[in-house]
Order: structure tokens, then sequence, then C-alpha cells
């Protein structure tokens, strides 16, 4: 029987799920550094252990496959049924054994990668709803498990962090921070710039903004509210960014 292929020979597509399924195993390899007494221990995330954020994956793997599935068959197929659903399944998913949350992150991974490289090339493009409302086409659902996956990855405290994402990842992290900033109206006052190599610039100064400095890493970990590189402000003290999602 000859192996199965994907199905979309879309460059954007293709190039998109190259990036995720190198991202999907960089959280494995991150799991793979987390014996099991050390699931009980404290994430990155507060309130939450490494058993949250594990499950989390797991379970942010099979709402994504709901997505796709919604844009294989044009039946609306939403990632939950209301966002109380999905706190209730992560902390339900936080009280299995180990080696069954390591099986869900295997098993679900390997349910969406197969239902992305068996979606017809003429579906990329059919329009799904994000937890957060938005409409999109399923082809952003390969960026959605790209962050989610790396920033995870980071968030189990097992040796990966922010620096060792992708730096043309790191990038598009802070676009999309930035972006969803704009949207909600809380990039007005902020300016990131980078402070080494090629620098970039996310927001516009003006009179009484606040110029946030540092490296790409450092700009990324205090944007998503991770730990990293420091960064320095134009005025004031260090203070949180404003939430992202």
């Amino acid at each position: 029987m000859p192996a199965r292929t994907d199905q979309s020979t879309d460059p954007d597509v293709t190039a998109g799920l190259a990036t995720v399924r190198l991202a999907t195993a960089s959280f494995r390899r991150a799991l793979a550094h987390v014996d099991d007494v050390g699931f009980d221990a404290a994430s990155g995330l507060p309130g939450w252990t490494r058993r949250h954020v594990v499950a989390h994956v797991g379970y942010n793997a099979r709402a994504l496959s709901r997505l796709v599935v919604w844009a294989e068959t044009g039946a609306e197929l939403p990632m939950y049924a209301s966002s109380q659903q999905r706190d209730r399944e992560i902390e339900l998913g936080a009280t299995l054994r180990p080696q069954a949350l390591r099986s869900l992150v295997d098993h679900s991974a390997i349910e969406l990668d197969v239902r992305w490289r068996d979606l017809p090339a003429d579906r990329w493009s059919h329009p799904v709803v994000t937890a957060q409302g938005r409409q999109v086409p399923v082809s952003e659902t390969l960026w959605m498990r790209t962050r989610e996956v790396w920033l995870h990855a980071v968030d189990l405290c097992a040796g990966t962090s922010v620096g060792d994402i992708p730096e043309p990842l790191q990038r598009r992290l802070l676009d999309d921070v930035t972006s969803v900033w704009s949207r909600r109206g809380d990039h007005q006052g902020w300016v990131l710039q980078e402070a080494a190599g090629r620098e970039q610039v996310w927001g516009n100064a003006h009179a009484g903004s606040v110029t946030v400095s540092g490296s790409m890493s450092g700009l990324l970990a205090w944007a998503t509210g991770r730990r990293g590189p420091g960064v320095t402000f134009s005025l004031g003290p260090v203070r949180p960014a404003p939430r992202w999602i």
C-alpha cells in the first residue's frame, strides 16, 4: 500500500505543515525531560502545574481537529462548547496519571496531523471560528497549533526557553501579540523595540508612549507573560504586558 501524503500542494500550507510538525516534536522533547514525579511541579503559568499544561496541549489538538472536520464536512463543529467546558476539561485532564497524559498528547497530535494530511486541497480556505470568536480559514490552525506547542514547551520549565523558538517564529509571535493588542485597543502607549541585531519596532511612538526595549526573545517573553531575558522601559519600572489570549 503506498504511503499517504499531504493532499494540499499550496506552498504556504506545505510550509506551515513542516513548521507545526517541528514545533510538535519540540514539545515532545521537552515533555520527555519531565519524569512522572515532575508532573506535579508548578509550570511557568500561574496556578497551573505541569499536569495542566500537558492536558491543555492534548485537548487543544482535539479542539483544532474539530475545526479541521468542520472545514472538511462543512458542518459547524466549534473548538469548545463554551469557555467553561474548556476549563473543566483541563481541570479533569490534570487529574490523569502521567502515562495517560503522555498518551493524550501523543494520540491527539497524531489525530490532528492525520486530519491535516487528509484534508482535500480545496478545503484549506474554508472558514472556521476560533475559541476567541474570530473567523479564519482553516489553514490558520497550523499557526494556532505552532504557537501553542512552542510556548507551552517553555511553560513546562524543562529546559526549553523562549530563545529556543526559531527567530522567524518569534517575530511572527510578536506580530500576533501586538495585533491582538491593537484590535482590543491595548496597544496605545506601548512601543516594542528590538535592541540589537536587525532592529524592528512594533507600535507607533507618540508623546507619553512607553518604549519597551530588549532582545527579540526578551520582548517575546515579556509580551506573552513568560520568563526570559530582561527588558527595559523608557518610563518608569518594568510592568506586566497587556493580556494576550
